[in-house]
């Protein structure tokens, strides 16, 4: 794909986003999309939301569980760019209507860093020997594609579906817990609604930050000190609209909260 390609479909990402509106998936309009061009896509996508200010302050990780894998075809996950406008405060009313156009909710594990990490070659070891604290998270991924009728290669330009996150209250210490007998209970408008394990985001949280950094490696891109990084979900993802609350708790170490309006 040349670049005058990927900088248009960066650009149509772009003011679909701003715009709140969908886009046909990009995989059908450009059958020969591939996943190095959809991540050159994502790049040029990140710098224009940067030219308006935004600055990246942590990563994620998506398409962790083995159901969406065999969903998009693929067998490893995918990643994206946090930025300080993605970022709510716990307890927060927040109007769907500001910024979202057809979004979902994942209960994760947050990794707030206290070192960098660069791959390649990095262990799940090396994650939590980086880690100053684990904490309870909702990411709320988004789509700009029509009807989330997403391949791998349109939710990795789209910068992995990503639409807000919520850093919850209480936290620990990696290495206090075996991240992987995590468990997670989230309700939805005051019912039970999901749990999961750690287990879920490739058998072991940190193992799923590790192949982020390993990934990045690739791009020279390291995992920063004080950076977020979202790890996974550790439950399906479910549909939001204005109105619906959520929260969940993360067994031993506290919750997290967000009410759509």
């Amino acid at each position: 794909m040349n670049l005058n390609t990927i900088n248009e479909l960066a650009s149509d990402l772009f003011f679909a986003l701003k715009n709140q509106e969908t886009i046909q998936p990009l995989s059908d309009k450009y059958k020969e999309i591939d996943i190095n061009d959809a991540y050159q896509i994502s790049r040029k996508f990140l710098s224009l939301r940067e030219d308006q200010g935004e600055r990246v302050i942590g990563k994620k990780i998506g398409v962790t569980s083995p159901v969406v894998q065999e969903m998009l075809g693929v067998n490893q996950p995918d990643f994206g760019f946090l930025t300080d406008d993605m970022h709510v405060k716990n307890k927060s009313n927040f109007s769907i209507e500001s910024s979202l156009i057809q979004p979902r909710a994942e209960a994760e594990i947050a990794f707030i860093l206290k070192e960098d990490i660069q791959g390649p070659g990095k262990t799940k070891e090396d994650v939590i020997s980086a880690t100053e604290k684990i904490v309870p998270c909702f990411e709320i991924v988004d789509s700009r594609i029509d009807d989330w009728k997403i391949k791998i290669q349109d939710t990795i330009a789209d910068n992995a579906s990503c639409g807000i996150f919520v850093l919850g209250e209480g936290s620990s210490s990696p290495d206090k817990f075996q991240m992987d007998e995590l468990k997670v209970i989230v309700h939805k408008n005051g019912e039970f609604l999901s749990s999961g394990l750690g287990s879920a985001v490739q058998g072991h949280p940190a193992e799923a930050v590790a192949w982020l950094a390993n990934t990045l490696g690739k791009y020279d891109i390291p995992l920063l000190k004080g950076e977020f990084i979202l790890s996974g979900s550790l439950v399906p993802l479910e549909p939001a609209i204005a109105g619906d609350s959520f929260s969940m708790e993360l067994k031993g170490i506290g919750t997290c909260e967000i009410n759509f309006i």
